[in-house]
């Protein structure tokens, strides 16, 4: 099945974290990938300590796409290209239950990883697995495709008062 948690709110991210411990909790094998994050993002900790969710590893520092030059943005998917070829392997060889793949729409949304290639993987994925992508803006494509597709919408968010990100809260 493929889950999509999308949109301007709060709460992918979260979403899928919790839906990745509640795999894990019930013995399914989980690999956990998150793109535009670094590892300082507080649901790390927690998940790699669970014995059987794999979390790929991330940069260790990272700017918004929105401040980065183009040189950076490049440099940028490359690196984000390696990830999702060798998770999407690791994912289909290993035999994974679930594979959480979070804001994997931003990437391809910023040109850094085509949707082709992502389609690709799930459409080829076997049918026991759980394929969970989150971000802003999936293509109908993959609206068409999911199972389960959830919009988190932003009514009220403390950055529309220019507050910046707090740990254990927003990272």
């Amino acid at each position: 099945m493929i889950h999509i948690y999308y949109g301007d709110g709060k709460g992918k991210t979260t979403a899928a974290v919790g839906l990745a411990l509640r795999a894990a909790g019930s013995k399914m094998k989980v690999m956990f990938v998150q793109f535009l994050k670094t590892e300082f993002s507080g649901e790390r900790n927690v998940l790699k300590e669970l014995e059987n969710v794999t979390v790929t590893s991330c940069p260790t520092e990272l700017k918004f796409t929105v401040d980065m030059t183009d040189s950076e943005k490049q440099q940028t998917a490359v690196i984000f290209r390696g990830v999702f070829e060798r998770s999407a392997a690791a994912a289909l060889s290993e035999r994974y239950d679930m594979i959480v793949l979070d804001e994997i729409f931003d990437i391809m949304n910023e040109g850094m990883l085509g949707e082709a290639q992502v389609l690709e993987f799930i459409t080829n994925a076997p049918n026991s697995i759980e394929i969970v992508m989150t971000g802003h803006n999936p293509s109908q494509r993959f609206i068409d495709e999911a199972d389960y597709v959830t919009e988190m919408k932003k009514i009220k968010h403390p950055y529309d008062k220019g507050l910046t990100g707090r740990i254990g809260i927003e990272f």
